[in-house]
């Protein structure tokens, strides 16, 4: 039987936290290569509260320092692909302070691994997640507008670096394929570890929303299903109706069933949360779900004229080429979109929404 943690905590007071996770799930660390790898998804505040907060990577890193790793390297591979994106977002986000020495651009070096061709034949994955002998991954409680929520299973998507992210957004083609591709690159490298910051959560349409949430809390397990069923409670998601999880389950990864995870704390459903326009409805083999999923993908990005400072960033990054700047504005050619929503991720003024 898996186990959950859910521990309540602050950004002062976090080490409790972190340190009963370690005593609940970590292997020893003496003379081990660990990489410990926070969701960074761009340059933004941490009062933003898009990444992971610097706090808790902050209180990873000092505890892991105490148990002799061999070395310690801290990385991940934002969205963006331009040059230097790496160390800007980590800089502006305040975890390169956080890491303490230990960060490294892990998008600069990387080695090309078999994948499940139905999407690409092979993908490159960041040598130092390969070398590793531990990965400790530190999510962020965020919704999502594609995969319902992020959680343990969709950070792991940051150990592709490079723009193969959006490659991979446009060969899925669909919100449920893209479900099943999310669990393929996370078997590529399962992480040994997984420690969420749910100290402040984010609702609505993430990963970028403005809507916060004070949550107090730091959830932790050795098994990415399971904690993910959990995310998927505390958001009001029945865990089974995530096509990720299913496919997840159906992989041997773990089991998303809420009676069968030993919860170690108190679990409690969020009232009010509010989630993104699929809400949760992401299942196959329903018709019922498949056409609530087909109405997801008409979804397309419409920009906010207040907001948008035509800085072409969601052009730049968008896989198919299906947006152009008529006029100052970002406009979308609905034949082209893929429903991929790179440009809501990746927008800096949070001024594209799904429409």
């Amino acid at each position: 039987m898996s186990k959950v943690l859910i521990h309540p905590a602050t950004y002062e007071n976090v080490h409790p936290a972190v340190d009963r996770a370690f005593e609940l799930f970590l292997v020893t660390l003496k003379g081990k290569k660990v990489l410990v790898k926070p969701n960074v998804l761009r340059a933004s505040t941490a009062q933003e509260s898009i990444v992971t907060n610097p706090a808790v990577l902050r209180a990873v890193v000092e505890k892991v320092e105490t148990m002799g790793p061999a070395s310690i390297i801290v990385g991940d591979n934002p969205g963006l692909v331009s040059y230097g994106a790496n160390e800007e977002s980590f800089i502006q986000t305040g975890l390169m302070e956080a890491a303490k020495g230990h960060y490294q651009n892990i998008g600069n070096d990387s080695r090309k691994v078999a994948f499940n061709a139905k999407f690409m034949t092979t993908v490159s994955v960041s040598s130092a997640v390969l070398d590793a002998d531990i990965v400790i991954s530190l999510p962020k409680f965020k919704t999502h507008g594609l995969t319902v929520l992020t959680g343990a299973i969709k950070n792991s998507y940051g150990i592709l670096p490079g723009a193969q992210k959006a490659m991979l957004h446009k060969a899925a083609g669909s919100p449920e394929r893209f479900h099943e591709l999310i669990v393929d690159v996370f078997r590529l490298r399962v992480p040994d570890l997984f420690i969420v910051d749910a100290v402040v959560g984010m609702e609505g349409n993430g990963p970028a929303s403005p809507d916060l949430r004070n949550i107090g809390l730091v959830l932790a397990s050795d098994n990415a299903v399971a904690l993910d069923s959990v995310i998927a409670t505390m958001m009001g998601v029945e865990s089974g109706r995530l096509r990720f999880l299913q496919k997840a389950k159906e992989a041997g990864l773990g089991n998303y069933e809420i009676n069968s995870i030993e919860i170690i704390g108190e679990l409690k459903r969020l009232p009010d949360f509010k989630l993104p326009p699929l809400g949760g409805e992401a299942i196959l083999r329903n018709e019922t779900m498949q056409t609530l999923i087909h109405s997801r993908t008409l979804l397309r990005p419409q920009a906010d004229p207040d907001k948008c400072t035509s800085c072409g960033t969601c052009i730049d990054h968008c896989p198919v080429s299906a947006l152009s700047m008529i006029d100052t504005i970002p406009q979308v050619d609905a034949t082209r979109c893929i429903a991929c929503f790179c440009c809501q991720e990746m927008c800096p003024e949070k001024a594209i929404a799904l429409r």
